[in-house]
């Protein structure tokens, strides 16, 4: 279950992208340097580039949750138009070519290999000169592939889901989101371009703009296409994350390419792209294995993997958002050499996005079949749906908290200042096991045996990651870690089974939710607190002294009633 599953809630410059086009020691405009972006106790302008980086992470943090949400309103929509069965499996088939395509033109590839480049120019004032020599060369490769890619449709589904029951409709599908390829390769150029700029609020709207012109163009055409009318919008939105970022970047090549490279720099080579290629590319892979076992099965296994992931997946975004906005933090730490900040900050950023995607999978375990009936269960996704999707989000949030472990440290691993194959080599045996595992469980289990082939695989792959991590990178206390992590996976299985007796007491799924949620985070809180598991007790003061603002508010707005 990588990322997102979908070009959706992803975070481009942020993610792995962000984390290699990092600031360099001794290099120029890098934090801790002793040059402009020095961030030495006494220098103004150090402090004002990391206010200006804080804010730039936490503007993409606040699109990215708001993509989500646009995410979640997209597969709505898609489970109350096509339900789960054939037509939705043929179009979510055909959702693995704009998949692939973010990965590499829009999240890793392409950042890694513009972005110097277009820091450089903006340097010396060229960019114009840039854009002449590289814009028409990239528009017809990416054009050819893309008509490539849309000829060669049969081929590419029969690759990737053998045996699917409506191949014709998911060849139609492919070809009209096959458009992706061409489309998302300029959304990459463009990010690129501005993030070189300092200008990163229309690269991180990106998602917001594709899932709603997603939604909106299904609602704008007719009924008759069916599920075709969902692929055309995956084209269409496509075009409106190039055209979000268009107008900015001109106003910027008009103004002569001005600028100040900030804390980005050049020289990243094919020898430090390879790596995060592959990891990409490598955890992308899991959701190829998962549909390629998954197209035999009955008709609507895809489609219920689909939308368990998309529900499921949520705790892990927000668990992930923290390290989004603090990654600036460890990258200026470790730029400097200031190694003992930077496992600070790391440890405590695993431990607090811990406890975030423990009590979300606690909930998912505990609520799943009323989390399932809120969100989808309406027009021709029927309770048979709601079952079966319940049934698998369970197993998959048992990998929820590898899936975190290896966003966050992944992190860590490219912000070295050297080339690091060893998170591509960890999510490699995590894919072999996801691979094998799958294939043996798939026979027993069906559909939920892909889930817990994911759950296995993914988990293993941040075992390694943290076994390895301190020896390669930030170097953080991994029997400390360890022991804070078991000390919360314990409070999450309390917390769980609280969940489901308060659950069972409700017959209406509404107020089932709302009270197991509330007992859940009790209970959670309560035991991590008691059996000292690390941030812990700082989430709790958090939440008392939130408590007290909002008594306050409260006492205040009363008075002046």
């Amino acid at each position: 279950m990588p990322g997102s599953g979908t070009p959706g809630p992803g975070v481009s410059g942020s993610g792995v992208a962000g984390a290699v086009a990092r600031p360099v020691a001794g290099a120029p405009g890098a934090l801790g340097s002793g040059g402009a972006g020095a961030s030495g106790g006494d220098d103004p302008e150090g402090a004002g580039a990391a206010r200006r980086f804080g804010r730039a992470a936490l503007v993409t943090a606040v699109l990215t949750a708001v993509g989500a949400l646009l995410g979640l309103v997209r597969d709505q929509v898609i489970a109350h138009l096509f339900g789960a069965g054939a037509e939705s499996d043929a179009f979510l088939v055909s959702w693995t070519v704009p998949e692939v395509s973010s990965t590499l033109l829009i999240e890793d590839a392409m950042a890694l290999i513009l972005v110097p480049a277009f820091s450089l120019a903006v340097a010396r004032g060229s960019v114009r000169a840039l854009l002449r020599r590289t814009l028409l060369p990239m528009s017809l490769v990416l054009g050819c592939v893309s008509l490539l890619v849309i000829a060669a449709a049969p081929w590419v589904v029969d690759a990737l889901a053998p045996g699917l029951p409506d191949h014709g409709l998911a060849v139609d599908c492919t070809r009209a989101t096959a458009t992706c390829v061409f489309t998302f390769g300029f959304v990459g150029y463009f990010s690129a371009a501005l993030r070189a700029h300092s200008s990163f609020l229309a690269p991180a709207a990106i998602y917001v703009a594709y899932n709603a012109g997603i939604v909106a163009t299904m609602l704008l055409l007719p009924a008759r296409l069916g599920v075709r009318g969902a692929a055309i919008g995956v084209a269409a939105g496509g075009l409106c994350m190039a055209a979000v970022q268009a107008p900015s970047l001109w106003r910027r090549v008009r103004a002569g390419g001005t600028g100040t490279p900030g804390a980005l720099v050049p020289g990243v080579g094919v020898a430090l792209v390879a790596p995060v290629i592959v990891f990409s590319l490598s955890r992308q892979a899991q959701v190829l294995v998962e549909r390629f076992l998954a197209a035999p099965l009955p008709a609507g296994a895809i489609s219920h993997l689909n939308y368990a992931q998309k529900v499921a997946q949520l705790p892990m975004s927000l668990s992930l958002m923290l390290c989004t906005v603090t990654f600036p933090v460890v990258a200026r730490a470790m730029a400097a050499g200031d190694t003992a900040a930077a496992r600070r900050r790391v440890e405590r950023d695993l431990a607090t996005a811990a406890i975030v995607v423990l009590l979300g999978t606690a909930v998912v375990v505990a609520c799943a079949p009323q989390i399932v009936q809120v969100l989808f269960q309406r027009g021709a996704f029927d309770a048979a749906d709601t079952a079966a999707t319940a049934s698998v989000m369970r197993v998959y949030a048992l990998g929820l908290l590898g899936q975190t472990l290896v966003g966050a440290l992944v992190r860590c691993y490219f912000s070295a200042a050297r080339p690091l194959w060893f998170p591509a080599l960890a999510m490699i045996a995590g894919l072999a096991l996801t691979t094998v595992s799958g294939v043996l469980l798939v026979r027993v289990w069906g559909v939920l045996g892909i889930a817990a082939a994911n759950a296995l695989g993914i988990s293993l792959t941040a075992v390694l990651l943290l076994a390895g991590l301190g020896g390669r990178s930030v170097p953080v206390r991994v029997p400390y870690v360890a022991a804070g992590l078991a000390k919360l996976a314990a409070a999450a299985i309390a917390a769980t089974v609280a969940g489901r007796l308060c659950v069972s007491v409700f017959a209406d799924p509404y107020p089932a939710l709302v009270f197991g949620s509330f007992a859940i985070a009790v209970v959670f809180l309560a035991v991590a607190a008691a059996l000292r598991a690390p941030e812990a007790r700082t989430v709790l003061a958090a939440l008392r002294r939130t408590a007290r603002t909002v008594r306050t508010v409260t006492r205040r707005v009363a008075d002046v009633r």
